[in-house]
């Protein structure tokens, strides 16, 4: 069995919507139907199956685009499979995970999504918005940090809840 899946995401500076992409590719390399899009572009959730919503958070905040996309679907959300990440830590905090901020949290608890999953960010000049940004992007905090391989494998794990049967031979599906 194979799901129709929507990975929507939230990103400022580009590297939220490249591991919404990776995760978009993983989930199509086992056999599921993927759109990747900016959550402030999905008209609809009506079409899927399961959701994968990500968010740069920042200073302990989500893109208000995430927010608003969990706001406006809370009611199609409910009746769906919804996995949510976040992505933002870099520098020696990389590994650090990231509460839910209280509205997401709420949000998450009302349409029964587990809490977050935290992933490393990236941080470099090239791609860095506003003051602050370029200018921690020359310190300690430069780099692109992001774990490819967890994100692979959170996103194996989605496809396994999403098709609860394995088509292996031998298991008696395929027989």
């Amino acid at each position: 069995m194979s799901g129709n899946v929507l990975v929507a995401y939230a990103s400022k500076m580009g590297a939220t919507q490249e591991i919404a992409e990776a995760i978009g590719t993983e989930l199509r390399a086992r056999g599921h139907t993927v759109d990747v899009d900016a959550a402030d572009q999905v008209r609809s959730v009506e079409p899927y199956d399961a959701v994968v919503l990500g968010s740069a958070i920042y200073m302990r905040r989500w893109r208000p685009e995430a927010v608003h996309f969990l706001r406006r679907n809370a009611d199609q959300l409910r009746s769906r499979q919804v996995w949510l990440f976040h992505s933002g830590p870099v520098g020696p905090d990389k590994d650090e995970v990231q509460d839910m901020p209280a509205a997401v949290q709420r949000l998450a608890d009302d349409i029964g999504a587990a809490p977050a999953v935290t992933f490393a960010g990236r941080l470099e000049p090239e791609t860095a918005k506003g003051f602050l940004a370029r200018h921690l992007a020359t310190g300690n905090l430069a780099g692109d940090f992001r774990d490819w391989d967890q994100i692979r494998s959170w996103a194996a794990e989605i496809s396994a809840a999403i098709s609860p049967t394995p088509d292996v031979p031998g298991d008696g599906y395929l027989d």
